[in-house]
């Protein structure tokens, strides 16, 4: 009998394994489909640009005078905190140059995309698994529309441009609280500032930013859809599916975050 199972631990590992590497591969496939899409502009009519602007409206406008005022109550702690270290080691010279690397570049996006998978990528798994359950989008299809165009893909894009907005907005923020450490409301710093933002912002800096934010944005979106397409047909399946597309989501935002801070120190 232990020798039975010990055989059939193998096989089960690599049943586990496909699994895995197929639930990868459809998130693939899911969201390369999504940007060749959102990508066309045949893809946009009426229906859909409505439908993906009530996605940016309920994803970052009717929640921003709540995240402005989170962003700026941590962005002021974490700033002021790094600049006091940096004082007391004998960095003071590159308090600024700290304090914008590790909130812009890095805690602002990661929060914003947190923030935004909390408050829209579990509504979207669940929207979209009860769909599923239902039969809604299959009604879809079978009535002439597609219900990747009209459905899924504005849910897609509405996702990204909220995360990508936010990420600007919380970033703006946080330059300036950056000064306001810093150099207190007096103009006489703007020069050695904006040195500083100068050397931190190249090209590839920005360009990176500005992926990592994408990224987010898509990761927010097609996860839990997929997440929501995966399961049987069964509404005692909708927590399942809810569950592991914010898990999956989770850790696909940990790697995305793993992988810039790879490129950019490494």
């Amino acid at each position: 009998m232990q020798t039975s199972t010990f055989h059939a631990a193998p096989a089960r590992l690599g049943r586990a394994f496909g699994a895995w590497a197929a639930g990868w591969w459809r998130v693939f496939r899911f969201g390369a489909t999504a940007l060749v899409m959102a990508a066309s502009p045949s893809a946009y009519d009426r229906a859909t640009s409505n439908l993906m602007a009530r996605q940016v409206y309920f994803t970052a406008w009717q929640i921003l005078p709540g995240f402005i005022a989170v962003c700026v109550l941590l962005s002021y702690m974490v700033i002021r905190i790094v600049v006091l270290a940096a004082g007391k080691y004998g960095l003071a010279e590159y308090a600024l140059n700290i304090a914008v690397r590790v909130q812009v570049l890095e805690l602002i996006p990661l929060f914003v995309a947190l923030f935004v998978a909390l408050r829209s990528g579990a509504a979207i798994n669940t929207e979209v698994v009860l769909m599923h359950i239902r039969g809604d989008l299959e009604a879809l299809q079978s009535a002439g529309a597609d219900p990747m165009r009209h459905e899924l893909v504005p849910r897609v894009v509405g996702s990204a441009v909220s995360v990508v907005a936010l990420t600007v907005i919380g970033g703006a923020i946080a330059l300036v609280l950056a000064y306001v450490a810093m150099y207190g409301f007096s103009a006489g710093g703007m020069e050695d500032y904006a040195d500083v933002i100068g050397s931190i912002f190249d090209f590839h800096v920005t360009l990176g930013l500005g992926l990592k934010a994408l990224f987010f944005g898509l990761a927010v979106a097609v996860i839990p859809i997929t997440a929501s397409l995966e399961v049987p047909r069964e509404a005692r399946f909708a927590p399942i599916a809810v569950l592991s597309g914010m898990v999956r989501l989770f850790l696909s935002l940990a790697l995305i975050e793993g992988a810039s801070l790879a490129v950019k120190y490494i």
